[in-house]
Protein backbone atom coordinates (compact mmCIF):
# COMPACT_ATOMS: atom_id res chain seq x y z
CA UNK A 1 0.00 0.00 0.00
CA UNK A 2 1.42 3.37 -0.98
CA UNK A 3 2.00 6.02 1.69
CA UNK A 4 -0.23 9.13 1.88
CA UNK A 5 1.13 12.12 0.00
CA UNK A 6 1.88 13.91 3.28
CA UNK A 7 3.81 11.03 4.86
CA UNK A 8 7.46 11.66 5.77
CA UNK A 9 8.15 8.16 4.44
CA UNK A 10 8.20 9.62 0.94
CA UNK A 11 11.06 11.98 1.75
CA UNK A 12 13.20 10.26 4.39
CA UNK A 13 15.67 7.47 3.84
CA UNK A 14 14.58 4.04 5.04
CA UNK A 15 16.96 4.40 7.99
CA UNK A 16 15.64 7.82 9.01
CA UNK A 17 12.04 6.75 8.53
CA UNK A 18 12.66 3.82 10.89
CA UNK A 19 14.26 6.22 13.40
CA UNK A 20 11.30 8.59 13.19
CA UNK A 21 8.79 5.78 13.69
CA UNK A 22 10.71 4.58 16.74
CA UNK A 23 10.68 8.09 18.22
CA UNK A 24 6.97 8.49 17.48
CA UNK A 25 6.15 5.26 19.27
CA UNK A 26 7.43 6.61 22.60
CA UNK A 27 7.17 10.35 22.01
CA UNK A 28 5.69 11.38 25.38
CA UNK A 29 7.98 9.12 27.41
CA UNK A 30 10.82 11.66 27.13
CA UNK A 31 10.01 14.59 24.87
CA UNK A 32 13.38 16.31 25.42
CA UNK A 33 15.36 13.22 24.39
CA UNK A 34 13.02 12.47 21.50
CA UNK A 35 13.14 16.06 20.29
CA UNK A 36 16.93 15.79 20.08
CA UNK A 37 16.57 12.63 18.01
CA UNK A 38 14.25 14.38 15.57
CA UNK A 39 16.72 17.24 15.16
CA UNK A 40 19.43 14.68 14.37
CA UNK A 41 17.22 13.36 11.57
CA UNK A 42 16.15 16.65 10.01
CA UNK A 43 19.03 19.08 10.61
CA UNK A 44 21.33 17.47 8.01
CA UNK A 45 18.50 17.57 5.47
CA UNK A 46 17.86 21.25 6.19
CA UNK A 47 21.60 21.90 5.91
CA UNK A 48 21.66 20.41 2.42
CA UNK A 49 18.73 22.51 1.17
CA UNK A 50 19.25 25.15 -1.50
CA UNK A 51 19.67 28.54 0.20
CA UNK A 52 21.20 30.34 -2.76
CA UNK A 53 19.99 33.89 -3.25
CA UNK A 54 18.41 34.22 0.19
CA UNK A 55 19.89 37.01 2.28
CA UNK A 56 19.66 36.56 6.05
CA UNK A 57 20.02 39.59 8.31
CA UNK A 58 20.41 38.40 11.88
CA UNK A 59 19.76 39.69 15.38
CA UNK A 60 17.95 42.90 14.55
CA UNK A 61 16.71 44.46 17.78
CA UNK A 62 13.00 45.16 18.23
CA UNK A 63 13.22 45.82 21.98
CA UNK A 64 15.64 46.60 24.80
CA UNK A 65 16.12 43.06 26.12
CA UNK A 66 18.89 40.94 24.60
CA UNK A 67 16.33 38.32 23.53
CA UNK A 68 14.10 40.86 21.80
CA UNK A 69 15.66 40.38 18.40
CA UNK A 70 14.75 38.86 15.04
CA UNK A 71 16.21 37.56 11.79
CA UNK A 72 14.98 38.52 8.31
CA UNK A 73 15.12 36.12 5.34
CA UNK A 74 14.66 37.66 1.88
CA UNK A 75 15.09 36.24 -1.60
CA UNK A 76 16.49 38.82 -4.01
CA UNK A 77 15.84 42.53 -3.95
CA UNK A 78 12.73 44.64 -4.37
CA UNK A 79 9.30 43.31 -3.82
CA UNK A 80 6.65 44.35 -1.33
CA UNK A 81 6.14 40.69 -0.62
CA UNK A 82 3.88 39.48 2.20
CA UNK A 83 5.67 38.82 5.47
CA UNK A 84 5.76 35.44 7.21
CA UNK A 85 6.55 35.82 10.93
CA UNK A 86 7.53 32.66 12.83
CA UNK A 87 7.44 32.30 16.63
CA UNK A 88 9.36 29.26 17.89
CA UNK A 89 8.44 26.97 20.75
CA UNK A 90 10.30 25.86 23.86
CA UNK A 91 7.73 25.26 26.60
CA UNK A 92 7.89 28.94 27.64
CA UNK A 93 11.24 28.45 29.43
CA UNK A 94 13.77 27.45 26.78
CA UNK A 95 14.56 27.42 23.08
CA UNK A 96 15.72 29.88 20.49
CA UNK A 97 14.97 31.08 17.01
CA UNK A 98 17.89 29.04 15.64
CA UNK A 99 18.48 25.84 17.56
CA UNK A 100 21.52 24.55 15.66
CA UNK A 101 21.87 26.94 12.74
CA UNK A 102 19.26 24.97 10.78
CA UNK A 103 16.11 24.49 12.87
CA UNK A 104 14.07 26.79 12.94
CA UNK A 105 15.79 28.73 10.18
CA UNK A 106 14.42 26.08 7.81
CA UNK A 107 10.89 27.46 8.23
CA UNK A 108 11.97 30.92 7.09
CA UNK A 109 14.09 29.65 4.21
CA UNK A 110 10.96 27.82 3.08
CA UNK A 111 8.94 31.03 3.45
CA UNK A 112 11.44 33.05 1.41
CA UNK A 113 11.37 30.41 -1.32
CA UNK A 114 7.58 30.63 -1.43
CA UNK A 115 7.12 34.33 -2.04
CA UNK A 116 7.37 35.76 1.48
CA UNK A 117 9.88 37.77 3.39
CA UNK A 118 10.52 35.56 6.41
CA UNK A 119 10.96 36.87 9.95
CA UNK A 120 12.16 34.63 12.77
CA UNK A 121 11.61 36.21 16.18
CA UNK A 122 13.22 35.62 19.53
CA UNK A 123 11.38 36.47 22.75
CA UNK A 124 11.94 36.59 26.49
CA UNK A 125 11.57 33.40 28.51
CA UNK A 126 10.04 32.41 31.84
CA UNK A 127 10.54 32.51 34.72
CA UNK A 128 12.34 35.85 34.24
CA UNK A 129 9.58 37.01 31.88
CA UNK A 130 6.23 35.57 33.03
CA UNK A 131 2.84 35.78 31.31
CA UNK A 132 2.04 37.74 29.19
CA UNK A 133 5.61 38.64 28.20
CA UNK A 134 5.68 36.26 25.23
CA UNK A 135 2.55 37.76 23.69
CA UNK A 136 3.80 41.27 24.37
CA UNK A 137 7.05 40.44 22.59
CA UNK A 138 5.09 39.17 19.60
CA UNK A 139 3.27 42.50 19.60
CA UNK A 140 6.53 44.46 19.70
CA UNK A 141 8.07 42.35 16.93
CA UNK A 142 4.99 42.74 14.71
CA UNK A 143 5.06 46.50 15.25
CA UNK A 144 8.74 46.56 14.21
CA UNK A 145 7.98 44.47 11.13
CA UNK A 146 5.08 46.68 10.08
CA UNK A 147 7.27 49.78 10.28
CA UNK A 148 10.59 48.48 8.99
CA UNK A 149 10.22 45.40 6.79
CA UNK A 150 9.91 47.51 3.65
CA UNK A 151 13.70 47.97 3.81
CA UNK A 152 14.01 44.20 3.22
CA UNK A 153 11.48 43.87 0.41
CA UNK A 154 8.47 43.09 2.57
CA UNK A 155 5.00 44.60 2.69
CA UNK A 156 4.53 45.94 6.21
CA UNK A 157 0.78 45.95 5.68
CA UNK A 158 0.51 42.21 5.00
CA UNK A 159 1.71 39.98 7.83
CA UNK A 160 1.04 36.30 8.55
CA UNK A 161 1.84 34.85 11.97
CA UNK A 162 2.90 31.25 12.55
CA UNK A 163 3.45 30.00 16.07
CA UNK A 164 4.69 26.55 17.08
CA UNK A 165 4.07 25.04 20.52
CA UNK A 166 4.58 27.80 23.14
CA UNK A 167 5.06 30.17 20.22
CA UNK A 168 1.53 29.28 19.10
CA UNK A 169 0.30 30.15 22.58
CA UNK A 170 2.01 33.54 22.34
CA UNK A 171 0.52 34.23 18.90
CA UNK A 172 -2.97 33.24 20.03
CA UNK A 173 -2.71 35.30 23.23
CA UNK A 174 -1.47 38.32 21.27
CA UNK A 175 -4.45 38.12 18.93
CA UNK A 176 -7.19 37.09 21.36
CA UNK A 177 -6.50 37.90 25.01
CA UNK A 178 -7.97 41.29 26.00
CA UNK A 179 -5.89 41.46 29.19
CA UNK A 180 -2.38 41.51 27.77
CA UNK A 181 -2.44 45.23 27.14
CA UNK A 182 -1.91 45.36 23.36
CA UNK A 183 -4.16 45.71 20.33
CA UNK A 184 -3.30 43.38 17.43
CA UNK A 185 -1.79 45.24 14.50
CA UNK A 186 -4.08 45.84 11.53
CA UNK A 187 -1.40 44.40 9.23
CA UNK A 188 -1.96 40.85 10.55
CA UNK A 189 -4.02 38.99 7.94
CA UNK A 190 -3.99 35.38 9.17
CA UNK A 191 -2.63 33.03 11.83
CA UNK A 192 -1.15 29.53 11.66
CA UNK A 193 -1.25 27.66 14.97
CA UNK A 194 1.00 24.62 14.67
CA UNK A 195 1.09 22.16 17.58
CA UNK A 196 0.14 25.15 19.70
CA UNK A 197 -0.52 25.14 23.44
CA UNK A 198 -3.94 26.78 23.37
CA UNK A 199 -4.94 25.75 26.88
CA UNK A 200 -2.68 26.40 29.88
CA UNK A 201 -2.80 23.76 32.60
CA UNK A 202 -0.55 21.90 35.04
CA UNK A 203 -2.14 18.48 34.85
CA UNK A 204 0.00 15.59 36.15
CA UNK A 205 -0.18 14.08 32.66
CA UNK A 206 1.19 17.23 31.02
CA UNK A 207 4.90 16.58 30.28
CA UNK A 208 5.55 20.35 30.40
CA UNK A 209 3.47 21.16 33.50
CA UNK A 210 6.46 22.65 35.35
CA UNK A 211 7.23 24.90 32.40
CA UNK A 212 3.66 26.14 32.19
CA UNK A 213 3.80 26.91 35.93
CA UNK A 214 7.04 28.84 35.42
CA UNK A 215 5.26 31.05 32.89
CA UNK A 216 1.78 31.40 34.41
CA UNK A 217 1.86 29.86 37.88
CA UNK A 218 -0.22 26.86 38.86
CA UNK A 219 -3.48 28.45 40.02
CA UNK A 220 -6.17 26.72 37.91
CA UNK A 221 -8.34 29.86 37.89
CA UNK A 222 -5.49 32.02 36.56
CA UNK A 223 -4.47 29.39 34.02
CA UNK A 224 -8.03 29.18 32.73
CA UNK A 225 -8.24 32.95 32.38
CA UNK A 226 -4.90 33.10 30.55
CA UNK A 227 -5.73 30.30 28.11
CA UNK A 228 -6.21 31.57 24.56
CA UNK A 229 -8.87 28.94 23.95
CA UNK A 230 -11.22 30.81 26.29
CA UNK A 231 -10.97 33.97 24.18
CA UNK A 232 -11.77 32.34 20.86
CA UNK A 233 -14.90 34.47 20.45
CA UNK A 234 -12.57 37.42 19.76
CA UNK A 235 -10.98 35.70 16.75
CA UNK A 236 -11.55 37.73 13.58
CA UNK A 237 -8.65 36.29 11.57
CA UNK A 238 -8.52 33.30 9.24
CA UNK A 239 -6.87 30.52 11.23
CA UNK A 240 -5.19 27.28 10.20
CA UNK A 241 -4.69 24.76 12.98
CA UNK A 242 -2.17 21.96 12.50
CA UNK A 243 -1.51 19.10 14.91
CA UNK A 244 0.75 16.05 14.77
CA UNK A 245 -0.33 12.43 14.87
CA UNK A 246 2.17 12.01 17.73
CA UNK A 247 1.66 15.20 19.68
CA UNK A 248 2.81 16.44 23.07
CA UNK A 249 0.15 15.06 25.36
CA UNK A 250 -3.13 17.03 25.22
CA UNK A 251 -2.04 19.56 22.57
CA UNK A 252 -3.92 17.74 19.82
CA UNK A 253 -7.07 17.77 21.94
CA UNK A 254 -6.68 21.48 22.59
CA UNK A 255 -6.23 22.16 18.88
CA UNK A 256 -9.43 20.24 18.15
CA UNK A 257 -11.26 22.04 20.96
CA UNK A 258 -10.12 25.42 19.63
CA UNK A 259 -11.34 24.49 16.14
CA UNK A 260 -14.67 23.26 17.50
CA UNK A 261 -15.29 26.43 19.48
CA UNK A 262 -14.38 28.58 16.50
CA UNK A 263 -16.72 26.55 14.28
CA UNK A 264 -19.61 27.05 16.67
CA UNK A 265 -19.02 30.81 16.68
CA UNK A 266 -18.44 31.27 12.94
CA UNK A 267 -20.85 28.66 11.69
CA UNK A 268 -18.08 26.87 9.80
CA UNK A 269 -14.93 25.05 10.82
CA UNK A 270 -11.47 26.61 10.43
CA UNK A 271 -8.86 24.82 8.35
CA UNK A 272 -7.66 21.87 10.44
CA UNK A 273 -4.80 19.53 9.53
CA UNK A 274 -3.41 16.48 11.28
CA UNK A 275 0.00 15.44 9.94
CA UNK A 276 0.24 11.67 9.84
CA UNK A 277 3.63 10.18 10.66
CA UNK A 278 4.80 13.34 12.40
CA UNK A 279 5.43 14.36 15.99
CA UNK A 280 5.44 17.66 17.83
CA UNK A 281 8.96 18.59 16.71
CA UNK A 282 8.99 17.19 13.18
CA UNK A 283 5.94 19.37 12.46
CA UNK A 284 8.36 22.24 11.90
CA UNK A 285 11.69 20.42 11.49
CA UNK A 286 10.57 18.97 8.15
CA UNK A 287 10.16 22.35 6.41
CA UNK A 288 12.59 22.97 3.54
CA UNK A 289 13.86 19.37 3.57
CA UNK A 290 12.01 18.08 0.51
CA UNK A 291 8.72 17.26 2.20
CA UNK A 292 6.33 20.04 1.23
CA UNK A 293 2.77 18.84 1.85
CA UNK A 294 2.10 21.07 4.87
CA UNK A 295 3.85 23.96 3.14
CA UNK A 296 1.59 23.61 0.10
CA UNK A 297 -1.46 23.50 2.37
CA UNK A 298 -0.33 26.71 4.08
CA UNK A 299 0.29 28.54 0.81
CA UNK A 300 -3.13 27.49 -0.54
CA UNK A 301 -4.81 28.50 2.72
CA UNK A 302 -3.20 31.95 2.74
CA UNK A 303 -3.71 32.80 -0.93
CA UNK A 304 -7.18 34.42 -0.56
CA UNK A 305 -5.98 36.72 2.22
CA UNK A 306 -2.75 38.09 0.74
Amino acid sequence: MSAPIHSPELHLSAENWARLRAVNACWNDDIVKNRAAVLEIYSPLARQADKQGITVTRDIRYGADARQCLDVFALGAGGQRPVFVFVHGGAFTRGGKSVDGEIYDNVLYWAARNGFVGVNIEYRLAPAAPFPAGAQDVAAAVAWVAENIGHYGGDGGTIVLMGHSAGGSHVASYLLDPEIGVVPHAAVKAALLVSARLRLECLPTNPNAKNVAAYCGDDPTVLERCSAINHVARCRWPVLIAIAEHENRHLDAYGLEFASRLAMINGHAPRLIQMQGHNHTSMVAHFNTGEDWLGQEIVAFLKPYL
